[in-house]
């Protein structure tokens, strides 16, 4: 078959062609397809870089001349009055070849896509202010129009990644019977970003794409969904937008994710604190009318951390370089500077608790960062322990790092707000014998660490609960618990770790390119062979979308729907297969109190008396103060609406509640703003999950 890959940038092959991590996993998927037999293409922009690949490499310039004006309606609320409604940008782009590996690489060059060669990618505060916000817009443009000219009607299958720099894709080849598109959700980017709606019909338009847009739905208003700005997992948009996920399910043949868990928190966000406000948005419509549409493709680890044979790594000279002591256990971060996204505020936290509490370790922390790392707490706590941490923000070569993993006995990775989708730096420190201990976050889970990891044969190492806070004291806690733990465990139980170390590498070394090429194409073969997937009973019970079976299913599979409905303790769909009997309603009830979904709790209850009380009884009001007793909730907070600052969108206040007591909270009502009687109680339970609750007062 033809894959014609595409997505911003495509410079894998050399790194001063690259700037993301995308680029390297396209590039590594484009060869493991070829050398799978497959004709392989990739469209990418020049970037301006034309005459240094011309420099490297042996560089045709194609017989391709393509002119024309790029139409851009603009928003009026970025672009005020700076610029006019529409605008046209004319571009004469010209198309290069590069074959390199059994792959054709394309690169399309014009004054927008030249734009940037430096850092390829549009800053954000150019939005509203300079024209170039618009070169991925462009990117796609250039791209259909290339496909077009260059492969016509010939059969291929577009593989694009990143709904953001794809978006207009499926569309504009939707009518086109000779090209199917499959398009990567790349990042966790939340589902609900959109663009505005009358630059994407313009342009759509232009590309002659009759595709007819849903009509345009308002999203509800309310303090859980203005609470979603802390989570990083959605943002309000005014009217005349659309979502960039919807066009791509939409329109797209197959979508495709990097993990199990990536899939499955993209697709009903459950235990977050988005999981009730996302059911309210049309993008969950979207979501379940394309679920069937979706596929694992996976990711991988490079080849070198993967090769049969361990490196070869002196302990003590690497650590010793340091200047660390080799002797006790050592403790491994890689990541890019992002307090928040990686968890490393949290993590300097653990770190400071567990050296001050006297712990014999190290700990070699990479958090890269060209502008260095300023925070004044971070760079006390390095100071205060500098016999003990190495901390790292520079650019260093790859055999480096797998030295520091290597001479490494854990791996430290406490991603937060469910951001990451597969965490290839996890995979390479596991793949050399680090130990993890790493959030669970389902994006991560593929690397087998867990709660209870000497119970559990096939365990890797140790999972902290999953984080949607900022400066979380919970995380931090549990990350200074599993540290302490993993040093014991070394120290006293040497045979215990040899099994997760065992466990950990063997784990990491089974996502190679080759496998995840095999994926791609069990994939892309039925596609390719004109067979369409179908929704199946089993996807609606996974996720419990009651409402979408069939009539005839509740009959023919009543035992598969009435397991899954004690799952989701969902009473009503239970009703529909097996009578509500006292014994339904309990197992009913607890499932949906495990879960802390009061709303499923009631209904299950029904009339049953010890029921009502156990629901009722969950929080009291008594002097001005509310008393809320939830046994496996970790943490309580109210969440309020802010007074709007300036011009600026309302926003939230949080206030956290003081515990009293195992699973006992308490707010004075007259520290709250005013809540207008009614009370959003935000619950993060014991076992991670985030669920909502309301107590009406006043």
């Amino acid at each position: 078959m033809h894959v014609i890959e595409t997505y911003f940038e495509c410079g894998g092959f050399d790194h001063r062609f690259l700037q993301g991590g995308i680029s390297v996993y396209l590039w590594n998927l484009s060869t493991s397809l070829a050398e799978a037999g497959h004709r392989v293409s990739v469209v990418t922009p020049a970037h301006g870089r034309l005459a240094e690949l011309r420099a490297s490499y042996d560089l045709e310039t194609l017989d391709h001349e393509d002119t024309y004006e790029l139409p851009l309606v603009l928003d009026p609320d970025i672009w005020g009055e700076r610029f006019p409604a529409e605008v046209g940008i004319p571009l004469t782009t010209t198309a290069h070849r590069l074959r390199l590996d059994g792959v054709d690489l394309y690169f399309l060059s014009n004054e927008l896509l030249d734009a940037l060669p430096d850092r390829f990618y549009p800053p954000y505060d150019s939005k509203g202010h300079d024209l170039v916000f618009f070169k991925s817009l462009a990117y796609q443009v250039d791209t259909i129009r290339f496909v077009r000219a260059r492969f016509g009607d010939e059969k291929a299958l577009v593989h694009a990644h990143e709904p953001y720099y794809h978006y207009l894709m499926p569309a504009a080849f939707r009518a086109d019977p000779s090209k199917l598109v499959v398009g990567t959700v790349q990042s966790n980017m939340p589902i609900t970003k959109k663009v505005y709606r009358p630059e994407v019909e313009r342009v759509l338009e232009f590309l002659d794409a009759p595709v007819a847009l849903p009509a345009e739905r308002p999203s509800p208003v309310s303090v859980r969904s203005a609470y979603q700005q802390r989570t990083h997992l959605h943002y309000e948009y005014g009217p005349g937008h659309i979502g960039v996920y919807d066009l791509v399910a939409d329109h797209a043949d197959l979508v495709d994710f990097l993990s199990p868990g990536h899939l499955e928190f993209y697709t009903d966000f459950a235990g977050t604190p988005f999981e009730e406000p996302f059911r309210e948005l049309p993008g969950y419509e979207t979501v379940r009318r394309n679920a069937h549409k979706s596929f694992v493709g996976g990711c991988a680890i490079g080849a070198r951390w993967t090769a049969p044979e361990r490196p070869a790594v002196d302990r003590a000279a690497v650590l010793g370089a340091l200047g660390l002591d080799p002797a006790p256990p050592t403790f491994f971060h890689n990541a890019r500077y992002a307090v928040n996204h990686k968890g490393q505020l949290e993590l300097f936290r653990a770190v400071d608790r567990v050296l001050t509490d006297g712990l014999a370790a190290n700990f070699v922390l990479r958090c890269l960062s060209d502008d260095g790392i300023g925070d004044p707490y971070i760079r006390e706590v390095v100071e205060r322990h500098k016999d003990r941490i190495h901390l790292e923000c520079e650019r260093v070569a790859e055999e480096r790092i797998m030295a520091y993993a290597a001479s490494s006995d854990f791996c430290l990775f406490p991603s937060k707000f469910e951001m990451d989708t597969f965490l290839i730096a996890q995979g390479e420190a596991m793949a050399v014998g680090a130990v993890p201990i790493a959030t669970a976050q389902l994006g991560m889970a593929h690397f087998g660490h867990v709660a209870d990891p000497l119970g559990t044969p096939g365990a890797t190492g140790f999972a902290v609960n999953r984080s949607f806070a900022e400066d979380d004291s919970l995380l931090a806690d549990a990350l200074a618990r599993r540290i302490q733990e993993a040093a014991a465990l070394l120290r006293e139980r040497p045979e215990e770790y040899a099994r997760l170390r065992a466990n950990s590498m063997a784990n990491a070394r089974q996502f190679t390119w080759a496998n995840t090429a095999r994926q791609h194409l069990d994939a892309f073969t039925p596609l390719w062979e004109g067979k369409r997937p179908a929704r199946e009973v089993r996807l609606l019970l996974k996720h419990g979308w009651f409402d979408l079976l069939p009539e005839e299913a509740y009959g023919a599979q009543a035992d598969a729907i009435a397991e899954a409905a004690v799952r989701f303790g969902d009473a009503d769909a239970y009703a529909r297969c097996r009578p509500l009997d006292a014994e339904a309603r309990r197992a009913l009830f607890d499932a949906a109190w495990a879960r802390a979904d009061f709303a499923r709790c009631a209904r299950a209850a029904g009339d049953d008396p010890e029921l009502r009380a156990r629901l009722d009884a969950r929080h009291s009001l008594a002097d001005g103060r509310l008393v809320y007793r939830l046994p496996h909730a970790a943490r309580v907070e109210a969440v309020l609406w802010a007074e709007p600052a300036g011009a600026g969108r309302r926003g939230t206040v949080v206030h956290r509640a003081v515990a009293t007591g195992p699973g006992e909270f308490t707010i004075g009502l007259d520290e709250l703003p005013h809540s207008g009687g009614e009370l959003n109680l935000l619950l993060t339970l014991t076992d991670g999950r985030s669920a909502w609750d309301v107590v009406r007062h006043g």
